[in-house]
């Protein structure tokens, strides 16, 4: 997918995910939220926990899961140390890193802590 195509693809992959999380008890902290370091999908909070998730649609979970690159990995990490400077315990706030994948079909997959910040 490229271009409008994409885009729009990857906005209705991000809404599917933060219903799915929402039906799970998380709150939307917020979506698209961009820092210096770039953007993050979506950023949810499970009790005192906040989850970044990282949104990638593809036709299987398999190939949705290969697109997740280290340097992705390292660029939300560097935005979340960014969104966490707002937060009430700043760097000291229980995190989560999760990596949701939409298949063709529009179903959810979710790996919980997919990566850690290192």
């Amino acid at each position: 997918m490229t271009g409008r195509t994409g885009y729009h693809a990857g906005l209705a992959a991000e809404e599917i995910v933060s219903r799915d999380y929402q039906r799970r008890a998380h709150s939307v902290a917020a979506q698209r939220w961009r820092g210096k370091s770039g953007e993050i999908d979506l950023i949810m909070r499970d009790g005192t926990t906040v989850v970044f998730v990282e949104v990638k649609k593809s036709r299987s979970f398999a190939r949705a899961a290969t697109r997740l690159s280290r340097t992705q990995m390292d660029r939300i990490c560097g935005s979340a140390s960014e969104f966490l400077a707002g937060e009430p315990l700043g760097q000291l706030t229980d995190v989560r890193f999760d990596l949701a994948m939409v298949d063709g079909a529009g179903a959810v997959q979710v790996i919980e802590n997919a990566f850690m910040e290192s």
